[in-house]
Parts: structure tokens; C-alpha cells; sequence
């Protein structure tokens, strides 16, 4: 189920965008009386791979899950990677995502927006979650 979203210009390199993207993520509702206020724990692919944003992820609290840079392949993020790029699969179904037409962010962010719900919905739908 996607948490956040961040619209950003295509030639930003993702690592830049990894904490805004934490930030982005709504309160995560925990135990009654005590709502989790961050994610456990963050996966990503080695182009997130940096100690800073490692230092950073860990001073909040939440545990870094990604591929190190330079090693040979087989890290075992697979096992879970696979839910982000089936979202990202969900998300590029929609032509109006796949392929960029409208001119101004508002109205690219409102279609990222209710393809999200849609895939909120389809998942609540047949019971996935």
C-alpha cells in the first residue's frame, strides 16, 4: 500500500530525495493509545546507499534496510523489494502516470493522488491487508 509520494523533476537522482520522502509519511497507526509515529524500518536499492542518510534514518530511529554499493548481488532485499516495484507496476498502469502530459505539478500530483486511492482501494477491496 503506498504510504507517500514525492513528485519530483526527472533528473534527480534518488538518494536526494530519500529523507523528504520519510518525512512525507503520514502517522502509522500502532497499538491503541500509542500510534507509531515513524516506520520500523526503510528498504531500498543501492541507489539510496549513503552513510549519511544511514546516520540519519538511524538517529531517527528507524532501521536502514539497504543494498551496499560495490558488493556482489544477493542481498536478500528481494525477498521483500518486490511489494515496491509491484506498486510502482500499479502505479504505472495508468498512462497519465507512465507518460507525462499535463504541463503543471498540481494536476500530475492530483492524478499520482487518485491512482494511490485506487490502489488503496483495490487492495482493501480483496482483503489484502
Amino acid at each position: 500500500m503506498p504510504l507517500a509520494t514525492k513528485l519530483t523533476a526527472a533528473n534527480r537522482h534518488d538518494v536526494t530525495q530519500l529523507i523528504p520522502l520519510v518525512d512525507a509519511i503520514p502517522h502509522i497507526r500502532g497499538r491503541r493509545g500509542a500510534p507509531l509515529r515513524k516506520p520500523p524500518a526503510v528498504m531500498g536499492d543501492r541507489g539510496y546507499d549513503s552513510q549519511p542518510h544511514r546516520m540519519t534514518l538511524s538517529g531517527r530511529g528507524i532501521r536502514p534496510v539497504l543494498a551496499r554499493r560495490n558488493t556482489a548481488h544477493g542481498s536478500g532485499l528481494g525477498v521483500y523489494r518486490w511489494v515496491v516495484e509491484r506498486a510502482l507496476s500499479w502505479m504505472h498502469q495508468a498512462r497519465r502516470l507512465r507518460v507525462r502530459y499535463e504541463k503543471r505539478d498540481d494536476m500530475h500530483e492530483a492524478f499520482m493522488t487518485i491512482r494511490c486511492a485506487m490502489i488503496c482501494w483495490s487492495l482493501l477491496h480483496e482483503g489484502f491487508c
